[in-house]
């Protein structure tokens, strides 16, 4: 059975397009009747709906690219947080996108596998227990991105603080210290950007040394093999 909340969020962080928008009535209502969810976090939710409903299109298309692809500290790339463009990233994909194969998803988009809505896609078809286990793992990076978007005074923090709260987990304050000491980059400084992004490029494939504690932890959880329906791109379920 679909987490629809989980998928709603996982559309909400999607690339904006016409058909998003037309679904965003349905995808604000599932919202707005999870209780997993405080009253808070489902009021503070209101506005990205609003905004992704009602906004220009071309508009949301620009404020989505300044924001998550321009900038890698807001990156929704989640081993851009972890490892940076370092070797063992290219290893950490190659073993999700096998995870991801496993258990019969086949993603349906040119994104990277750690691609925060093409993660958040698989775990809503996941047993409950381990799409919580999972997010678990991750909450430190959500909070760092609710971090920095609320500093920007971002509609779309609050779905960084909802996935934290579907989590059910505390956040390691360690590893978030660790996250919001890194460079916070101006999506809007071209420059700083130019020199940000002038990287070794990731490496995909079989390393031996490759791996890390954070890495093995996110994947640990999605061993068991789940056989979900296959995913719709863009309409909630």
């Amino acid at each position: 059975m679909t987490d629809r909340t989980i998928k709603a969020l996982s559309l909400i962080l999607s690339y904006p397009t016409k058909e998003l928008q037309e679904a965003m009535s349905e995808i604000g209502g599932v919202l707005a009747a999870d209780t997993r969810l405080t009253a808070k976090a489902r009021r503070d939710l209101r506005p990205i709906v609003t905004e992704l409903a009602e906004t220009d299109i071309y508009v949301l298309e620009e404020t989505y690219v300044s924001l998550f692809d321009r900038s890698k500290s807001l990156s929704l790339n989640l081993f851009e947080h972890v490892h940076g463009e370092s070797r063992d990233r290219g290893g950490a994909m190659v073993s999700l996108m096998e995870t991801y194969r496993e258990a019969g998803f086949e993603p349906m988009t040119t994104e990277l596998p750690d691609h925060l809505p093409v993660l958040l896609e698989y775990l809503a078809m996941c047993p409950a227990a381990e799409a919580k286990d999972v997010l678990a793992d991750a909450a430190h990076i959500f909070e760092a991105l609710n971090t920095r978007l609320s500093r920007r005074g971002h509609s779309y923090a609050p779905v960084f603080a909802a996935l934290l709260q579907l989590s059910c987990q505390k956040v390691d304050q360690a590893a978030l210290a660790e996250l919001l000491e890194q460079p916070d980059d101006d999506p809007d400084d071209l420059e700083a950007l130019d020199q940000i992004w002038e990287e070794s490029e990731v490496v995909f494939g079989a390393d031996p040394d490759a791996g890390c504690p954070q890495v093995r932890d996110m994947l640990a959880n999605m061993d068991t093999p789940v056989n979900p329906a296959p995913a719709k791109p863009v309409a909630a379920q």
